[in-house]
């Protein structure tokens, strides 16, 4: 059963996510906050799977309650996904780079947000929406991205600097495995050290450092 928590400040958008997620036979919603104070007490007193987390919302904002949850690591298992009404928010950035596993725009379909949770809460991050791509790739052009700097790669290896750059173009483990002629199970070790060394909790957060660092130029493009 994948546990989930919502986070809006707008009752009837909590009201309409639950009954879509509580309609489903693996969801249950556990918790509902109306602010992002509330949403990490919650957090930490039911340790859901997934926080959909609406990025604007009194007393603590989305950004900042999804810092202190990807920090705290008794929550090491919870996942967020950021909420927005628009596609290119400033905020959502500063949630992926806080550890937020990816976003959704508030205008998806029903069917979107399902398989949304499925993917977080099986461990994978949210990327496969252009939108994710779009978005960073439009903030690091315009430098509101901190540059992270190379000295954040200087522990990986040649392979691992590789393995960062494809992460970051959106590859899957199978694809990086096929581009590097490597067996699966070593592009995954790979991924896995990338996330022990550069401290990342998932994919999004490489795909961040990928660009961050100068390793995926802005406007490349996987074919």
């Amino acid at each position: 059963m994948i546990t989930v928590a919502l986070a809006d400040d707008q009752a009837l958008v909590r009201a309409g996510f639950r009954a879509l997620l509580d309609g489903e036979e693996d969801m249950a919603v556990v918790a509902e906050a109306a602010d992002g104070e509330e949403a990490v007490a919650l957090a930490r007193e039911h340790r859901p799977d997934v926080v959909l987390m609406d990025v604007r919302m009194p007393r603590t904002d989305g950004l900042r309650a999804t810092a202190r949850l990807t920090a705290d690591p008794a929550l090491s298992r919870t996942r967020v996904i950021v909420l927005t009404t628009f596609e290119l928010d400033e905020y959502v950035f500063g949630a992926l780079r806080a550890g937020a596993s990816g976003f959704l725009l508030k205008d998806m379909e029903p069917a979107e947000l399902l398989d949304a949770v499925r993917i977080v809460a099986s461990g994978e991050a949210l990327l496969a929406p252009r939108h994710t791509r779009r978005l960073i790739e439009a903030f690091v052009a315009q430098g509101d991205a901190p540059a992270a700097g190379d000295g954040e790669l200087a522990e990986l290896t040649a392979r691992e600097r590789e393995v960062l750059a494809l992460v970051g173009q959106g590859l899957s483990n199978a694809e990086i495995a096929e581009r590097l002629v490597l067996s699966p199970l070593t592009a995954k070790t790979h991924v896995a050290r990338l996330f022990t060394k550069l401290g990342a909790r998932d994919r999004a957060q490489l795909v961040v450092i990928a660009y961050e660092t100068g390793l995926v130029r802005v406007g490349h493009r996987h074919g």
